[in-house]
């Protein structure tokens, strides 16, 4: 596997085998899985739980994610092992290039195609969102629990981020906006910070009367830890009415999303393109933006985004990502075969028409 993030090759044992691809988008908190036609039909579909290699294993992971292919499989009427042609698997924990190898080499002895690529999952939502026809040419960002940035060009090559935590540099992501909400809160009720209604909003989001209510029960485990992915949205609420620590911290994320983008863009050698002068127009560069906290569009990140990147790369076109990221498995697996243009249109036609 090279630098650009893909780890591709044959499986042991398994020669010729039916055409097509197998998509996967496995996520933290759900796995979807498409059998996919060389012409882009959808031959079925099956969805799982999450995949954690880290909680549990790469096998432990692995046979759960079979599982639900033998699901999919079943629907288009063919047999686990040799599947498909090619097996095209965007994977949430696929972060670093061991990890790649280590997943790709898990699925590939599985059988289920005679080819095998693995991604990180952001790369899924950035194929997605392209449009159709367009060359595989852009950036994007996913916000959801943590933050994630990667970018590709139509020669293969990419940029990407570890996304490991505070560990690789990143800040961002619902889990970071909460731990941000609750210091300004509890620093604004104790006095060493300064007032800010999330003071009042995070506590009584639980029903609490106070800060200190809210930070014992976190502590004791009255209020599970998981329930802190509910603060974000009270952290928007509370940036939207007018408070202006609430506001900082969704314009500390603006500016950290706008940050990735410029760098990806950078590292890509598009920046000065969306930049260059005196070309009358920038060359468009499309930005995705995936992931809860981008997907809810709240006016004050997304709209600071695209006011930002307005000054830092005017040919950078920023727009949300509705398409499920399994679209942009199965996108990547035709383009992998050389599928002609109709194919991709009627794979992203079919999620379109089930997105209602």
């Amino acid at each position: 596997m090279g630098v650009n993030g893909v780890t591709g090759g044959d499986a042991g044992g398994v020669t010729g085998g039916a055409d097509g691809i197998l998509a996967v988008d496995a996520g933290n908190s759900k796995t979807d899985v498409a059998v996919i036609g060389a012409d882009g039909t959808v031959l079925g579909t099956a969805r799982g739980g999450g995949f954690r290699p880290p909680a549990v294993g790469v096998e432990a992971a692995v046979d759960a994610l079979e599982t639900v292919v033998a699901e999919a499989a079943s629907a288009a009427g063919r047999p686990v092992r040799g599947a498909v042609e090619h097996v095209s698997a965007c994977l949430a924990n696929a972060d670093l290039p061991v990890e790649e190898r280590e997943l790709a080499d898990a699925l590939r002895a599985r059988g289920w195609g005679r080819t095998t690529e693995v991604r990180n999952d952001t790369f899924a939502v950035l194929r997605a969102g392209l449009p159709d026809g367009a060359p595989v040419r852009g950036v994007a960002v996913v916000c959801g629990a943590g933050i994630n940035c990667v970018g590709m060009l139509p020669d293969g090559r990419t940029a990407r981020f570890p996304a490991l935590g505070r560990v690789s540099g990143d800040w961002g992501g619902g889990a970071g906006l909460a731990e941000e909400a609750l210091w300004y809160a509890a620093r604004a009720a104790d006095g060493r910070g300064a007032p800010t209604e999330l003071a009042r909003a995070l506590p009584g989001h639980f029903g609490l009367a106070s800060m200190d209510e809210l930070i014992e029960a976190l502590h004791r485990g009255r209020i599970p830890g998981a329930r802190r992915h509910e603060l974000p949205p009270v952290l928007f609420a509370t940036a939207a009415a007018g408070d202006a620590v609430a506001a900082a911290v969704v314009g500390r994320l603006a500016e950290e999303i706008v940050l990735l983008v410029t760098v990806a863009l950078d590292r890509l050698g598009l920046l000065d393109k969306a930049a260059q002068e005196p070309e009358p127009e920038p060359e468009p560069v499309p930005v995705l933006l995936g992931g809860g906290v981008l997907a809810a569009r709240h006016p004050l990140l997304n709209g600071r985004i695209a006011e930002l990147l307005a000054v830092a790369a005017p040919g950078a076109v920023p727009a949300v990502v509705t398409a499920p990221p399994v679209l942009g498995a199965g996108l990547l697996g035709l383009d992998r075969l050389g599928a002609e243009a109709p194919a991709h249109t009627r794979l992203a036609r079919y999620y379109a028409e089930i997105r209602g």
